[in-house]
């Protein structure tokens, strides 16, 4: 989204979905209203007050414990500039409803920025392997949380140990019963090329670990089941030479089976742009925004752990080849699926994104007859 002269008196940056306002939301006039009646009821309850973050990530009922009750002053700067950039960004909707969009100014445009990721495009957490319910924009979630829901047990993030820096580096989905996929660039950072295949490199080894979730609310009746275990990497069974696409052999621990593989698309969707879509995968703290700090408190500093990322296909090439989409995936989440939200098949890989430009994913029904998914029998419907 690019709008007219704004504070600076030029042209202000694009949106860091890469996604104007207006194709995000049918309506932007309602939501500026929706945002604001929720900033009010929010303003003027009495836990307004509480840690940051704590009451979305530990619960509404729960009290912060007292080793964080010095941060209380802290917490309430962080939530009053919150609510200042969602109040900015609600000026900034309701001027583009009114055909206004000229008149928007800066401190208004990083509020419709934050507003598109929050309600728009948001990277919502994940707690015992469920997610939180979204009323608004995204209410077909909702609807299809049982099969989200098998989704998600099959999307985990590569574990490392050995490497000189990292401790883990990207994320990986289940693609057959004990296979799971990943972008080449990934498993780079564990394995390499050795003359005739790829092997571990030396010292390193590296798991699916299908957790990293926050935890599951307390809820009456019998105690939620754990997790899936992670899942020990155990061999490379390829590399693709063409496209950021790699394939990993699992051993499930105590011959445990993993959970059913995700289902990987063999043909394309007729209506492919615009679709809606959703990543699952671990995003980290993305530093190239224009807003850090601003963006900190948007997510509440809760990165590296697995979230829903909806949004919606925006593009299809075959040179390449790739899919285009322009969910927030943030930072790091490198070997993730993009799903359909319509039938849960994985349609993608995705491989990274240009911040304000878009992202990309390999569209993976383009593979259905390539030798290497054929060998390592991916789960294709």
């Amino acid at each position: 989204m690019r709008y007219g002269s704004g504070s600076r008196g030029g042209t202000l940056g694009g949106s860091p979905v890469a996604t104007r306002p207006e194709d995000v939301f049918d309506d932007p006039g309602a939501v500026a209203a929706r945002v604001r009646a929720h900033l009010e009821e929010e303003l003027e309850s009495p836990e307004f007050p509480r840690v940051a973050g704590f009451r979305e990530l530990a619960g509404p009922d729960e009290e912060p414990p007292p080793r964080v009750a010095p941060a209380v002053e802290v917490a309430r700067f962080a939530r009053e500039e919150r609510a200042r950039v969602l109040e900015a960004g609600v000026g900034g909707l309701e001027k583009l409803a009114a055909g206004r969009a000229d008149e928007i100014d800066e401190d208004e445009y990083v509020g419709v920025a934050a507003i598109v990721l929050l309600e728009g495009r948001p990277a919502i957490p994940v707690r015992g392997r469920d997610f939180d319910a979204r009323p608004d924009t995204w209410a077909a979630l909702d609807v299809e949380r049982e099969a989200i829901g098998a989704s998600l047990a099959g999307v985990g993030r590569i574990v490392v140990t050995g490497h000189p820096s990292l401790d883990w580096i990207g994320t990986a989905f289940l693609a057959g019963p004990d296979v799971v996929m990943t972008s080449r660039r990934v498993a780079a950072e564990f394995c390499r090329a050795d003359g005739v295949g790829w092997a571990f490199r030396d010292g390193m080894a590296a798991r699916l670990d299908p957790g990293e979730e926050l935890p599951a609310r307390p809820a009456p009746g019998p105690v939620a089941q754990a997790g899936p275990p992670p899942y020990e990497i155990t061999g490379v069974i390829g590399v693709h030479p063409d496209v950021d696409l790699a394939l990993l052999r699992i051993d499930p621990p105590d011959g445990e089976p993993p959970p059913a593989p995700l289902a990987v698309a063999a043909d394309a969707p007729a209506d492919l742009p615009g679709r809606a879509v959703y990543v699952i995968g671990y995003p980290a703290g993305d530093g190239r925004r224009d807003e850090p700090e601003t963006m900190r408190r948007i997510f509440m500093d809760a990165y590296d752990l697995k979230r829903l990322q909806p949004g919606r296909a925006t593009g299809f090439s075959a040179d390449g080849p790739v899919l285009r989409h322009d969910c927030s995936t943030l930072g790091d989440n490198s070997g993730a699926p993009v799903l359909d939200l319509a039938d849960h098949r994985v349609l993608g890989l995705h491989t990274g994104g240009r911040y304000r430009v878009g992202n990309v994913a390999v569209p993976l029904w383009e593979l259905v007859d390539d030798p290497l998914l054929a060998r390592a029998a991916v789960n294709w419907v």
